[in-house]
Order: C-alpha cells, then sequence, then structure tokens
C-alpha cells in the first residue's frame, strides 16, 4: 500500500514525536509514503513564519523530510479529481488547502494518512488511515 501523508503528521514527523507516527513511518519501505506539493506548500508557509534560529532548523528539517518523502507534483487530473470533490461535497467551510491534498491522494490511488479525519470525510473515494490511533 502506498500513503500520502497530510501536514499534521508531516508535522509530527518532524517533531518525531508521537511514537507510533514515527515508528508506523519507519516501518514503511522508501518510496512507499509521499507527500503532496499542497502539503508542502503549507510545510513552507510554516518554515517561513518561522524567525531567527528556527528559521534555519525548520528549513533544515523539512529538506530533511524530504529527502524521505518525495513531494509529487499536482496534475490534470489531480486537477479533474478536485472538480468530482467539489460537487459532490459542496460544504463551503470544508479547508480548499485539504479538498486539494484529497483530491491529489484519490488521483494517485493513494491512501491519506491524517489526524484529522473529520476534515475528510465523506469524499468519495478516499481511503484515510491516522496513524495516531492505536492499531
Amino acid at each position: 500500500m502506498r500513503y500520502m501523508l497530510d501536514t499534521n503528521i508531516c508535522i509530527y514527523l518532524l517533531d518525531a514525536h508521537p511514537p507510533q507516527v514515527v515508528q508506523r513511518f519507519k516501518a514503511a519501505a522508501l518510496g512507499q509514503v509521499v507527500m503532496s506539493v499542497v502539503t508542502y506548500a503549507e510545510l513552507c508557509h510554516g518554515v517561513e513564519r518561522c524567525v531567527g534560529a528556527d528559521h534555519g532548523l525548520a528549513a533544515t528539517s523539512l529538506a530533511r523530510l524530504t529527502t524521505r518523502v518525495p513531494v509529487l507534483a499536482f496534475e490534470s487530473r489531480t486537477a479533474e479529481s478536485y472538480g468530482v470533490l467539489a460537487a459532490a461535497v459542496r460544504d463551503r467551510r470544508r479547508d480548499t488547502m485539504d479538498r486539494l491534498i484529497a483530491s491529489h491522494a484519490i488521483s494517485l490511488g493513494l491512501t491519506l494518512v491524517t489526524n484529522n479525519e473529520a476534515d475528510f470525510k465523506d469524499y468519495p473515494g478516499l481511503k484515510v488511515e491516522n496513524w495516531v490511533k492505536a492499531l
């Protein structure tokens, strides 16, 4: 099985906590876990909000993460998947970035790993796992 990590899971990996997320990640084979360019954009935003020495540390940590978790580009089939999701779940309170991440996972047939399951509820065709919950 291949996985796409939501932003919160990437942050957990950057913080090396909680341990069950780190364990699941370490158990995955190289190339089995990826992130969307949308998640990468959110993480880059977080890095840029850091100041001073924290900025350099955050940037280095993110660069190290992306050596193990490839960043996948957004392609036209993902845009088409977004259109389907936006029409299927019309709740305007839903976060657009989350909808884009869900669309990316669906378009590639990947399971989305998140601790924010409610944010991805009812998207047709989306498979979700929560690595924070005990197995």
